[in-house]
């Protein structure tokens, strides 16, 4: 399930990094701790676990800001107006919508690094409706999406392009990986006909995490359209947590072509 959050922020701190996305994944962590700390750690720690792999099963999207400047050579965005917009997705049932809802709402956080950032609040929280979904559907990537490999003599992953020609395989991989860890192979038939592919030109992004720490990196993914043909459950996983890897960092989101949202940033 998905939901609409629009946070005010204090106008005496109108300058937020561009590569927010890691600011974001530990507010919602630290929002789902105040809660149930086992469940947060949970997700922070393991995730629902395939092997080597860990899927956290939620996601989000870009900030929208109604006014803003992109500061290229600082690597800024100075906001002018104090409503911010985003929307977050969780793979979970549909009877946890009251418990989000009084989870988030009213929650305050800091979106920034110690040099610079916002003080925000959250003044409305909504559930989405979810799409029409059939078993074919057009989708726009409005995050960056990553798909990596481990190369034996590389320490660090190898982040594909969609042109790379393993590139469709290893999503499919993917999303069959999801399938048995949220149970839904019990649901579906047992290997379901699942098709990616890439209908647009891609661009890539690259976006710091944790910067200016000891742990920061670099991460590469694409922004495109593209078409999936799945069981309708998988339409539900990847609307509720984002498709390719990294979804709980804010890699990943995607919209229904339709419906999409194209203020993102």
């Amino acid at each position: 399930m998905r939901f609409k959050i629009i946070f005010q922020h204090d106008p005496s701190s109108r300058f937020i990094p561009v590569d927010y996305q890691y600011f974001i994944s530990a507010w919602i962590y630290k929002v789902l701790g105040s809660a149930d700390p086992e469940f947060a750690t949970f997700l922070h720690q393991q995730g629902y676990r395939d092997g080597a792999k860990s899927f956290k099963l939620f996601g989000y999207s870009s900030l929208v800001f109604s006014e803003k400047r992109f500061w290229k050579e600082k690597g800024l965005f100075e906001l002018y107006t104090p409503e911010i917009r985003l929307q977050v997705g969780f793979y979970l049932p549909e009877a946890a919508e009251k418990f989000i809802i009084g989870l988030f709402n009213r929650r305050q956080g800091y979106f920034g690094d110690r040099f610079m950032g916002i003080h925000v609040e959250v003044t409305h929280i909504e559930k989405l409706p979810e799409p029409a979904l059939s078993e074919t559907m057009d989708y726009l990537a409005t995050s960056p999406v990553v798909v990596s490999t481990k190369v034996p003599e590389k320490s660090t992953p190898v982040y594909l392009e969609p042109e790379s020609p393993d590139y469709s395989s290893l999503m499919v991989s993917h999303l069959f990986q999801k399938e048995l860890v949220t149970g839904l192979h019990q649901t579906v038939e047992p290997k379901p006909t699942i098709l990616f592919n890439v209908t647009s030109k891609s661009k890539s992004k690259l976006v710091t995490i944790k910067p200016h720490t000891a742990e920061q990196t670099k991460v590469r993914g694409f922004l495109y359209s593209f078409m999936l043909q799945a069981p309708i459950e998988i339409h539900r996983l990847i609307l509720g947590s984002g498709i390719g890897e990294k979804n709980s960092t804010g890699f990943g989101w995607c919209e229904v072509k339709e419906n999409q949202f194209i203020d993102y940033v």
